[in-house]
This record gives C-alpha cells, structure tokens and sequence, in this order.
C-alpha cells in the first residue's frame, strides 16, 4: 500500500485488509479537522417585539416568540451586535445561552438622554447581525420594535371658546353647538369624555360625540345669556387613578327673543269703475301676532303673476297693516283679458324675519266683466277627401265663453266659396267636390261675429285614386340578338300617374293570355327573356301587351300599351354533311373532267352559303372539288403520269359558312383497271330530316295563333244610379243621453255599377243646422256629432244624399226623421260644495249633528232624491229621506280625530240608471282628557359604561299623549331614582346621571319613571321601568409577570409519568379577576411531552422520556389573567432529561471478518473491536471478552481496549476454521 499525491493505492492485498483500510480513511477523513462548519441561523428572518414609550433604561423589549439561534455545535460562541436602524442609539443587543439555543434580548440603553416617543416615531426596524466566534460566521435578522402606546398626553380643545345664538322657542332636544377636541394618544389613552365642569339642566352634552343638547325651555324675559365651562377628561385618569381635568373650553350662549308667528293675509278684491283716474284693485290686511318689532310689518310684496311690474302695494296709512293695490302706470289688459292671478307675501320686522304663506288674489279688467271670448285652438286641422262629396263635415271650430248670442263666420270669403261654416255651431262643410291636383291645401281664417277672436284653419286635401298610369309612348318595339343568356333585358317601358302615394305608385305586368319567353320587372318595366332564344327555331317577332297598373284603393287604376319584340339572327350553327364514309371503285379509265361524286351540307342558319375543301389525299392534284356545287370530278389522267402509279386514294373534305367548319368527310377510291361506272357508297347522316322535325317541333306552342281578350274598360261607364234600401226606415228614436260618437242608423245604399262607378259617399244635404248629426262618408252609418239635449229640441228630419264616384256622378236622397227621448240626465245637486260640523268626542248616541239637501231637475221619480252614506264606518247614519246626519257609535278623536264621509245622493227612475252626485261631510272631534300618557317604548333598556361622566344623559324618555292642549302636556318624574344616581328633567325626559358609577358596586339599576299629564278637571298619568345595566370598563392595565424570561428545569428519564418536573410562577399587580393568573403550554418541542396545572403551575410528565432519544425539550409556557380584556406573557423553559443505565452496549459492526497469516507469531494484533453505550454515564466503563467460538484458546482480548491477539504460535488454523455454520453462511454472502 502505497501514497501517491494523497491518494491511497492499495496494491496485491486481501479483501479483509482492504476493507480495514475503507474503514481507517472513513475514520480520518470524519475527524474534527475535516468537518464543514453547520449554518449559523436565525429561527425567523423578522421578529416583531413591542416596548412602551418613555421606558425606563435597560428595559427588555418583548417578544412573542424565542428570538435567537439554535446552537447546532456546542463549542459556537454566538455574539449579537445591532448594526442599522438605530440611529439614534436607543437600543443594545445581548446574549443569553440557555441549552442549545442562545437567545437574542434587546434592551433600551442607560444614560442615554433620548427617550421613546410614539407620537414621533412608532417604529424602528433594527438589523442584528450574528457572529459566530470560532468561524466567523455571520447570519442577519431583522426586529420590527412596535412602540406602544402610554396615556401621556392630554386633550386639546380647538378652538377653545364656542358662542352661538338661540331663539327662545327652540325646541327642546336640538342640538345647539358642537364642541371638538383631540388627544394624540391611540386606542384607550386617546380616548375622553366631554362633560360640564357644574351641573346644569339646560343643556347636556353628549360625552364622545361633543353635541351639545338643549334640555329646558328657553325664556327671553328670564334668561338672557348662559356661560358654561366644558371638561375633556382623559378617560385613563380613572383607568390609572389620576385626578383632575385634561383640557377646558367656553360656551356661551345667546338667547334671543322669539318671532314666533308669521304674518297673515287677507284680502278683498275690487271691481273698479272704468273712470276711475288712480282705481285701487284689492284691500289687503296683514296681521302679526308677535309683539315689538317681531309683530310689526316689514313689507308686503308681489313675489308672482307681475312679470311687467304693473301693480305695486301702497299702505293706507304710514306704518299701517293695510295695503292698497295699485297699477304703477298702464297696464296691458289686451295681453292678459282674463286679468292677472297677483301672488302676494309679508314680511315682518322679527330677526329672523318671517314670512307669510303667499296669497294669490285675481285682479280684473274694469273692461271684461266675463272675460273676452278666445277660439280653443289659434290653429286648427283636418284632412278631406277628394271623393267627399257637398255638404261633407270637414271640422268644428269652437270659442270660449261660449255665449248664447255668439256666431262664426269667415274673415275673408275665397274668391271661388268651396266651404260652408255654420254661424251657430262652427261646423264647416263642403259645397262641392274639392280635387287635390288643382288644390291640395287651404288656409281659412274664422271669426266670432263681435270680430274680437279669430282662428286659422288649415285644410288638407286628401288624394285619392282619381288619375290611371299613362306610358309614356304609345307604342314600343325593340330587337335582340338570339342566344342571349335567359335573364337578358330587352328593352324597358315606363308608365307615370299624379297622383300621391300609392295612388300614383305603378307596377308593370304582360297581359298576354298565351305564354311567352319573357318576363318584365314588376317594379322597374324591364323587359327580359326567360328561355335560350333560337332565331331558326322559334317566331322571329313577339307582340307584348304590357299593363300598367296603380296601387290605389278602393281600387286599381290600369292601362295597356303595345309592345313589338324581333329576333336578330346570328350565325351560330356548323354545317353538317348529309352523306359520310364513302367508299368505292372508279375506272382508271375515267376521262378528265368527269363527275366522280357531289357532296352536300346544311347549315341550320338562314343566308349563309356553304363551301367545301378537299383537305387532304389530294396532293398529286388527281381531283378537283367545286367549292360551291360540291362536285368531286377527275382533273388529271389515272392511266399516265402520277396518277398511273396509284391505286387508292382517301380524300378528306370539309364544308364551311366561313365561320364554323363541318366535320370532315372521308372518301376512299379504289382506282379499278376494267372499265366499270363510277361506284360510291356512303352513309345517310339524316341531317336534313332532323332538322326539319326539330324546327317544326320548335315552332308548336308558337306557331297556333294568338287570340287574346280584347281589353274592356268595366270602370269608364256609369250606367246606374245609386238606390236607398226599400226597407230603409223614415223615422228612428234617439235618447237625448246616447253619446257622441254613436251609431244611429245604417243609410245603406247599393249601384248595380262596379269600380268607382259602383263607390258610393254619403251626406247630410239638409236638416242639420245645430250639426248634432253626422254620416260616415265611406260606410253611411249615420252618428251624433254633439250632444243631444231634448229640453231644447226633440225633432229633427235630415235629408241624407248618396253619391256615387262615376263620371257622370249619380246621386240619390232620403228623408230621414228623428226623435229625441228624454233621459234621466239630470243628477241631483248639494245646496253646498261641503259640509263641515264639530263634535264633542264624548257625544251621546243618536244624537243629530247636521241635515244635508240636494235638488234635481228632471221631473217626476228622475228628480225624487234619496241620501246614502257611502264611508264604510259604525260612527254614522244618515236618514234615506231627510238626509239627516246622526252619531250611533262611540267616537275617540284619539283614535280617529276627524271623520270624512263621504255621502251620495240619488235619484229614483223607474227603468234608466240612476243618477248621483256625492259630497264630502268633515266632522271634527273636539277633545276631552281622556287618555293617560304612553311611554314609547313600554319599558327601557339602557346599557352605559361605569366611567361616564357626571351629567351625561344615559336616555331620553318618550311618552305620547294623543290628547291635544293641555291635556297632551306631559312632565316626567322619578319614583326611585336608584339610590340618587339619576335624575330625569321634568320637561324633557332626559334622565342623567348624577353620582359618579362604578361597576364593582353595582351593575344594575331599576329606575320607575312617571309621565303625568296637565289635563282638566283632571291629570292622568302611568309609568314605565328603566333598567340601567353599568358596563364594566377594561381596568385590567398590568399583564402577568415572570421573574425572568427563561428557566431551567431537570428530570430523569425514567420517571413516570405525571412527575413533577418544576413550578414555575408568575405574579400580577392587578386585583380580583385582573390579577388571576391562569397557565398554559403553547409551544415547544415539548408540547404533549408536558403538562402544566393552570392554577399551581405546576410542570408534570405527560409521556415517558427517552435520553437517547431526546435529551432535552423547549416549553413555551403562558401566563394570562381573568380580565375582561385578558393580558398575557409567557416563559421559555428549557427542561434537560438525565440519563440512567437502560441500554446495552453495542459494536459498530455485527460481524467482523479478520485474517491471520499461518505461522504468525504470537501476540500479534488480529483486530480491534468497537462497541459503544448510548448511556452517557456508561460510555467510559465498557470491557470486552470472548465468550465463545475460542475453545482451544488461539485467542485472546484485552477488557479495556477491545484489542484481539493471537495467543499460539504457527498456527495453520484461521479464524475461518473456528466460524461457527452461521457465520460462514453470512461470509458467503
């Protein structure tokens, strides 16, 4: 074995050596010397800790977990050194080694003149850097230090003197001022309450929210100024038993004399004589009760209805409560004849001012008594039809006021009349037929007949189906070429019609009874074609009827015109032989010059001359082909020359028009040495029949000849007049209360004529002269037009005139009268709008209160009148026949203060509807003290914390009267004030507190309130209960504490468990539940190892322990308190468990396999066994022994080191030989 550059060659040894020298390398190379130094580190990478501001020096800032580094070798000698974020050098970092962990523990630095301010700096992120002695190794952290809060500064108040100004007839309960101050401290320490330094039943003042609450009635004459001093008292002063106040501020307060009411106005309006020189238009008074300058009249104004400033206000005297209204100058009645609605308000001299409710009084013109008569309408519209025949209603014009004596009539007459306006009713009419193409609109300007109003009336005439299309040529006619795609336009034809609208919109169709290959556009008149067009197989001219129609109704307007379409020819078919394939003999004898054969083609085209070719075989110039007759004759000699040698020839010969060539043709000549004739045969190709059939088949379905219906215009000839129904009645019966709008009577009428000869319209020719009749001008359907009334005429007789539209028009006419019946149409009518009585709430039953008349008009059972009440209510009857109002229930004007019933009247016919009319009766209830004040709600819960100040109001108690005046006047009272802790104000309701609370005395108050009313001859009163629960407020202010921040703690392993390890114990400056220490394991290597009893803190064994597998355990052990708000800190505790002897020894390896040379002298070293104890205390006492497989003795060990010798000398036998079977089967393996 050698050593080369640190390696180790092993050179011709045995396995056994050679795993001895794996063994010894392995052994080095793990020593000391070798070892990577472990990772030096934090448990986190940040902590976050917390200190209070302006601790004292040397002060540990907390933690709520083990901050520091595990100490994974033992010889590590850690060092923590803060290195950035304290800048102000406030903080140190030290060290403290307990077990395997080194903690890291920073503390505030001594004799340092800077201070911890949370008002200036909340935070400080400090970066300490670890050190490891020994290596040098480094490891960095981060610790967030949270500065918290202490109770070290006071309130401020901003600003600090507060002065308002109220009215005395404020209300009770509203908030007056608001004061403000603020305090820099966080959580509880910036918490106050506001409060007033002396007690005062005025105000109140809310303690968080500084609002400051009027309690006590106001009274000028009494009280005049108010001066009060208010406290903000930190609220950490009873929390951390300070005394004294934090800040003050000043509120005055200002009482001002009330202007409690607003002025009144009244009014009279004037009607001023025409000759008056200054006419005064209204008195008007203002009254105000307030008294001094509150009571005394600022100004009454016109605050609407003058935009033009024409009137003005003018007292009657100076300083006076009475108005004049005046004009200031002209005014302009022409522009308002109606008059003018003035809206008028007062103002009086109070501060602030009131205002009065505005009145709005309706001045008249000394020239319009009623008012000038204006139309409904400055412009009116209506639409007629051409068709509409005399004596048409076109529209009703109407002026309000609608007097008796008023007439229409126009303002300028038309120099040709054509309208007829009826001077009683303003229903305007036609006089003739009115066509839409000579005038389509008129304007017409009506008039009352006093010349005073007037009215334009716009007239459109509606346009009618009155004008047929007309072409625009009378006759077409256009060509095309054949072959045209289907769908190619040919030609287009155009048709145009005056009139509007559908009327004049045209469509085009081909009348034609019998097909053709054409089709035109509906819409456009574009002609195209709908099949391929062959000139040589179809007609070659087309005669169209193309028909123009409208869209007009009743209906369709249409015309026809000619239309010639000729078919152009085009070359565009190839000849074709009649005869193909000819094969035969000719003499060679055959002279020069004659006829061998003649062939033929047709071409399908008209006019185009066919020419034939020889193509080919023909190159020694044998034959000639006559290019127009198609003859094929010998042009040289067959028996000399070229043509001697040659015995069969194929010609190919071809045909053209000049366009298109045929399909050539072949013929074969055999040249025979006898003499014979010419003989050719060849195949028929049937051409020329084929052509025939098709082109008379083409021609069918047009070749027959056309008979078409000869066009007939039904709608040019009037041949009849129009007749009434024989059964038509004369007379008919119409009730005077049928509506506008209704159908009386059918004029139904017939003409034997169709189209517009058979269209008829219907008129009113006479009879109608109050225009209370109208006849549908379509239908005849005859309707009201206005209102029937039979109390001023009963009878009327029309004449109803039918027209037909035909040329010349045709009319007929008939009589027609009608009766009008009278109708209930008259309802009964109250003598008032209204009706109005009073009653006491405590009225005796069936007593009578008021009687309610109507009249009607209408005689007879119309006009007996019967009285209901319609209210559905059990307080009230009314008498059916005298109308007599009774009280049969018991009345609560509490419940109900004010009845509305609603009572109807009616009239008695025998066979129509009844007629009614209602009204409304308002019964007002007079009140009697007959209800005790209710507390909203019932019973109260109030739920207020122990360290309110005093004269904070804890609630505010409600109590309703429904009673009014006196007797809804309620005062408060306290049957038991709670030991004087409370008080209530007698106006207000507001119950304070008086004596300072505290929870630890008592938590619960019960308070009985009365609410009493001031009602005659007697007071009612009841009561409530007010439970008062006093909250407690959080005093707990010191966490529990350990005397250090680690401890030590030692058990056996083999302790059962439930053995005590350690006590550890805590103490707490608070008292009671505050200071009541509870413990708990929550964190550790060791938690579910170890258990604490909460109370004793006690630490005992939860499990068995095992040295050898854990030699020691972390506790993070908490202490916390019984307090409202629980504080806590907590304990590491590091318990180390001891050893005891419970394990055996054991080698490092189970088999060892050495090996001797033979003749090995004696005393040499064989082997060393290893062995170790997991028991530390037994580590150092092992001995070794051969105990069996060495019964002849070749070996011996020594106790002590293990070391193995060989005890013989020369032994031949190895330590294989003295193996036992089981230690050779392991050796193979």
């Amino acid at each position: 074995m050698v050593a080369v550059s640190g390696v180790l060659i092993i050179a011709t040894m045995g396995r056994p050596f050679t795993m001895l020298l794996l063994l010894l390398v392995q052994h080095f190379g793990n020593c000391e010397g070798n070892q990577r130094p472990s990772l030096v580190q934090y448990t986190q990478v940040q902590y976050n800790a917390t200190v209070y501001e302006n601790s004292a020096a040397k002060t540990y800032i907390e933690q709520p977990v083990k901050m520091g580094i595990y100490l994974a070798n033992p010889l590590w000698d850690i060092r923590y050194k803060i290195i950035s974020g304290d800048n102000e050098n406030l903080f140190k970092a030290e060290e403290y080694i307990l077990g395997n962990f080194c903690f890291l523990r920073i503390r505030t630095k001594g004799g340092n003149t800077a201070i911890l301010n949370r008002e200036v700096k909340d935070h400080y992120i400090l970066t300490v850097k670890a050190v490891e002695k020994n290596t040098n190794t480094e490891a960095r952290t981060q610790v967030r230090v949270q500065i918290l809060d202490t109770n070290d500064l006071r309130p401020l108040f901003s600003p600090t003197s507060y002065s308002v100004s109220l009215p005395e007839n404020t209300a009770i309960r509203t908030s007056i001022a608001r004061v403000s101050a603020t305090d820099a401290d966080i959580g509880t320490n910036g918490e106050f309450y506001y409060s007033f330094k002396e007690r005062t039943d005025m105000f109140a003042i809310h303690p968080t929210s500084g609002a400051v609450v009027l309690t006590g009635r106001l009274d000028y004459a009494e009280t005049k100024l108010y001066e009060m001093e208010i406290l903000a008292v930190d609220r950490g002063m009873k929390l951390y038993g300070s005394s004294g106040i934090s800040s003050m501020a000043r509120l005055t307060v200002h009482v001002e004399q009330a202007n409690e009411y607003a002025p009144v106005i009244t009014a009279a309006v004037l009607a001023p004589s025409e000759l008056d020189k200054d006419p005064t238009y209204a008195i008007v008074t203002v009254e105000d009760s307030d008294q001094g300058s509150n009571g005394e009249i600022a100004s009454l104004s016109i605050v609407a209805g003058d935009p033009l400033q024409q009137f003005k206000t003018v007292r009657s005297v100076p300083g006076g409560k009475e108005y004049k209204i005046k004009a200031v100058g002209h005014i302009d009645w022409e522009s308002q004849p109606f008059g003018y609605n003035l809206t008028l308000q007062a103002k009086d001299k109070g501060n602030p001012s009131q205002f009065s409710s505005v009145k709005v009084i309706h001045v008249t013109s000394p020239l319009f008594k009623s008012g000038p008569v204006r139309f409904e309408k400055d412009v009116y519209r209506a639409e007629i039809s051409e068709f509409a025949p005399p004596n048409t209603p076109v529209i009703m014009v109407k002026a309000l006021p609608n007097y008796s004596q008023l007439k229409y009539m126009f303002k300028n007459a038309p120099g040709k009349v054509r309208f007829n306006l009826n001077p009683h009713t303003g229903l305007i009419t036609t006089l003739e037929p009115i066509k839409a193409q000579y005038s389509s609109h008129f304007e017409l300007e009506v008039m009352t007949s006093d010349r005073k109003a007037s009215a334009k009336v716009l007239i459109k005439v509606r346009d009618m189906n009155s004008n047929p299309p007309e072409f625009t040529q009378t006759s077409y006619k256009a060509s095309f070429d054949e072959n045209v795609p289907v769908g190619t336009s040919v030609m287009s034809v155009s048709a145009k019609d005056l009139d509007e609208g559908e009327n004049g919109y045209v469509t085009y169709s081909i009348a034609n009874v019998n097909p053709l290959p054409f089709v035109i556009n509906h819409f456009n008149g574009i002609i195209s074609t709908t099949e391929d067009m062959d000139y040589e197989l179809m007609p070659r001219v087309y005669n169209l009827r193309i028909r123009a129609s409208d869209w007009g109704i009743p209906y369709r307007r249409e015309v026809e015109v000619p239309v010639t379409i000729i078919l152009n020819n085009l070359n565009d078919n190839t000849p074709l032989f009649e005869k193909i394939n000819c094969e035969g003999t000719i003499p060679r004898d055959l002279g020069v010059g004659e006829q061998i054969t003649t062939v033929s083609a047709i071409d399908a085209d008209e006019l185009q001359l066919v020419r034939y070719q020889i193509e080919s075989g023909n190159e020694l110039d044998l034959f000639i082909l006559n290019p127009n007759s198609g003859v094929l004759s010998l042009r040289q000699s067959l028996i000399n020359g070229l043509g001697a040698k040659v015995s069969f020839h194929s010609l190919r010969i071809t045909a053209t028009d000049g366009e298109n060539f045929a399909v050539p043709l072949y013929i074969n000549i055999t040249v025979a040495a006898s003499r014979k004739p010419v003989n050719l045969q060849c195949e028929e190709t049937g051409v020329a029949k084929m052509l025939a059939e098709k082109l008379l088949q083409a021609n069918k379905p047009h070749n027959h000849g056309e008979v078409e219906d000869a066009f007939f215009d039904t709608h040019s000839m009037n041949l009849h007049a129009p007749q009434f129904r024989s059964t038509l009645s004369s007379s008919v019966e119409v009730k005077e209360s049928l509506p506008v709008g209704s159908s009386i009577i059918l004029m139904n009428a017939t003409d034997l004529d169709i189209g517009f000869n058979g269209k008829l319209v219907y008129a009113i020719s006479g009879g109608n002269n109050d225009s209370s009749f109208t006849v549908d001008l379509e239908t005849g359907m005859l309707k009201i037009l206005s209102p029937l009334d039979r109390e001023v005429k009963d009878k009327y007789t029309l004449n109803i005139t039918v027209y037909d539209l035909g040329i010349p028009q045709k009319s007929a006419w008939h009589l027609l009268d009608i009766n009008i019946l009278d109708a209930n149409d008259n309802r009964p009518e109250f003598l008032q709008d209204s009706y109005f009585v009073k009653v006491s709430e405590n009225k005796e039953l069936n007593s009578e209160i008021i009687q309610i008349e109507a009249t009607d008009k209408d005689l007879g059972p119309n006009g007996e009148v019967k009285y209901f009440l319609l209210t559905d209510t059990d307080m009230f009857t009314i008498n059916s026949t005298t109308g007599v109002v009774k009280v049969i229930g018991a009345l609560d004007r509490e419940i109900q203060h004010v009845h509305f019933l609603k009572i109807e009247a009616r009239d008695q016919p025998n066979e129509e509807p009844q007629l009614f009319s209602s009204v409304l009766l308002k019964v007002s209830l007079e009140d009697v003290n007959d209800n005790p004040p209710k507390f909203i709600p019932l019973n109260y819960h109030v739920k207020i914390r122990e360290d309110l100040p005093e004269g904070t109001i804890i609630t505010w108690l409600e109590a309703y009267d429904p009673d009014v005046g006196q007797s809804s006047q309620v005062r408060y009272s306290l049957l038991d004030s709670g030991d004087g802790t409370f008080d209530v104000d007698k106006l207000s309701g507001a119950i304070r507190i008086v004596q300072r609370l505290d929870f630890e005395r008592r938590q619960v108050y019960n308070l009985t309130v009365r609410a009493k009313d001031k009602g005659k001859p007697i007071s009612l009163s009841s009561t409530c209960y007010v439970e008062v629960e006093v909250v407690d407020v959080n005093e707990n202010l010191h966490p529990p504490r350990f005397s250090s921040f680690v401890d030590k703690g030692f058990v056996k392993e083999d302790v059962p468990i439930g053995s005590s390890v350690m006590t550890i114990t805590a103490y707490d400056e608070d008292s009671g539940r505050d200071g009541e220490i509870r413990y708990s394991i929550r964190d550790g290597s060791g938690v579910g190892i170890f258990r604490i009893d909460e109370e004793k803190g006690v630490i005992e064994t939860a499990d068995l322990l095992d040295r050898e597998t854990t030699s020691h355990y972390w506790l993070t052990v908490y202490a916390t308190d019984q307090g409202v708000v629980p504080l806590s800190s907590f304990i590491e505790i590091y318990i180390e468990v001891g050893d005891v002897n419970d394990n055996a020894p054991q080698t490092t390896e189970p088999v060892y396999y050495p090996e001797v040379l033979e003749n090995t002298p004696k005393d040499v070293s064989v082997i060393q066994i290893e062995a170790f104890d997991p028991d530390s205390s037994s580590s150092e006492k092992l001995t070794y022994k051969i105990t069996s497989g060495n019964p002849q003795g070749f070996f011996s060990i020594n106790p002590k080191t293990g070391v193995m010798r060989l005890w013989v000398k020369s032994c031949e036998l190895t330590i294989k030989e003295l193996m036992t079977e089981e230690e050779e089967k392991i050796g193979e393996q």
